[in-house]
């Protein structure tokens, strides 16, 4: 489960582009920052994706790829034209293709590398979509099927793309906010659509003509779209960014993207519940809660230059946005992540954090919250005046970002695990949590 979401100039307060996005996976499905710079390829010379093997084409792009570590693709990335990509799953009536295939995440680094605009971006994936459609295991823990919706932007300008199986359909955002969640929202009215979108849903007795077609309607599976809580996740992000319209600021994108929803007042804790989510999403118990948010990314557009603020670690809440431009690279992380853990990864490093807030969520949380804020306004203040020096420089600036709030990170931890535990999570959400850990030999 994920969102993301886009303001556009006439909504944020210096007339940029402003998009985010929070990627839900496994607990342990640790994820991976990566950076790769712009490079030329034989003819001839193939690409190995997840699954499948394509074609590479002569020169790709430098692209800021934040991913899940198993996989090719990516939940959500940027190129070195401004163009940025997030991905949803979402639930349809279409049979799911189990074979080797084409997935969500692949569709987003191919068109990150391969195209220079939001549009571009769009006819790419939805070409690839025709050629080759989508398929195969999405899931870690677990065999995960379903398809995908996207938001493309780029400085100029954003489209929502929804799918199911080989068809789309595709809205161009002009004006305000846009946000999306793991539901088709696309209904009677697109900008652009694969040939077959009603025929296929006439065919299948879905409707009878253009006149009753609906694409959400006709094509979503009802019980997984409902558990996904996709609507009201969707309208969390709508509403807090409407709310801001005209005003909107990367600041404001990240405590979006750390909302716990209206009822997360003093005293709240994820620990609450086997159903339910929230865009700060926290994994517990059962089968329906089996996804936290395991990165978040802002991406911050404007024409003569963009930002990227990633956390590289789980959970918003309880991390740090750190400042990355594609021309200045990353500092070294570590190893790249897997499943299993290891503290020379940042993401794992966090994990002890993360986890430890966990265990008495009310009260631990606020240890860490005011100096995070306090922390990211400085980041935020300092990248606005090194946006424009050189890379050398911009580079150094992420390299002490990513240090810094590291060192932080395990200070937090320290301070944490000197608060006694006073409400122990339920009985249900502790034995969730002690099988994520067990599964990926997390210290005691």
């Amino acid at each position: 489960m994920c969102d993301t979401f886009v303001a556009l100039p006439d909504a944020t307060a210096d007339g940029s582009v402003i998009f985010g996005k929070n990627s839900d996976r496994h607990p342990n499905e640790a994820h991976h920052l990566l950076l790769i710079p712009r490079a030329r390829h034989p003819a001839g010379s193939t690409v190995k994706l997840t699954y499948l093997e394509l074609p590479q084409v002569e020169e790709t792009y430098a692209v800021l790829l934040a991913k899940p570590f198993w996989i090719w693709g990516a939940e959500m990335g940027a190129n070195e034209h401004g163009v940025v990509i997030g991905n949803e799953a979402v639930f349809t009536k279409v049979p799911y293709d189990k074979g080797p295939g084409l997935i969500g995440m692949d569709f987003i680094r191919l068109a990150l590398e391969r195209t220079a605009t939001a549009r571009a971006a769009l006819e790419l994936i939805t070409a690839l979509l025709a050629e080759h459609g989508q398929g195969g295991n999405c899931g870690f823990g677990h065999k995960l099927y379903y398809h995908n919706s996207f938001i493309i932007a780029d400085p100029r300008e954003a489209w929502v793309l929804e799918t199911a199986g080989r068809e789309w359909a595709a809205q161009r955002v002009t004006s305000g906010v846009r946000s999306i969640s793991n539901a088709i929202t696309i209904g009677d009215a697109w900008d652009l659509a694969s040939p077959g979108l009603v025929d296929y849903a006439v065919r299948r007795g879905w409707c009878r003509g253009r006149e009753d077609f609906h694409f959400g309607r006709c094509y979503s599976d009802f019980l997984y779209t409902r558990f996904s809580a996709a609507h009201f996740r969707q309208s969390c992000t709508t509403q807090a960014l409407t709310a801001r319209s005209g005003r909107i600021t990367v600041a404001d994108a990240m405590a979006v993207l750390r909302d716990h929803g209206s009822a997360a007042g003093p005293g709240w804790t994820p620990a609450r519940g086997v159903t339910g989510a929230t865009v700060c999403m926290h994994a517990g118990w059962g089968p329906v809660r089996i996804s936290q948010s395991v990165g978040s990314l802002v991406s911050h557009l404007r024409a003569e230059r963009q930002t990227h603020w990633v956390t590289g670690t789980s959970a918003p809440c309880t991390g740090i946005f750190k400042p990355v431009w594609l021309d200045a690279g990353l500092p070294d992380l570590g190893p790249a992540p897997t499943g299993v853990y290891d503290a020379a990864t940042l993401w794992w490093r966090h994990e002890a954090l993360h986890r430890e807030v966990l265990r008495d969520y009310a009260a631990r949380l606020p240890l860490v919250a005011e100096e995070r804020d306090a922390r990211e306004r400085q980041l935020i203040a300092e990248a606005e005046v090194v946006a424009g020096r050189p890379a050398a420089e911009r580079a150094a600036f992420t390299a002490q970002s990513f240090a810094q709030t590291d060192a932080a990170a395990q200070r937090w931890l320290e301070r944490v695990r000197r608060e006694p535990v006073r409400s122990s999570a339920p009985w249900h959400h502790r034995l969730a949590w002690t099988g994520f850990n067990r599964s990926a030999s997390f210290p005691a």
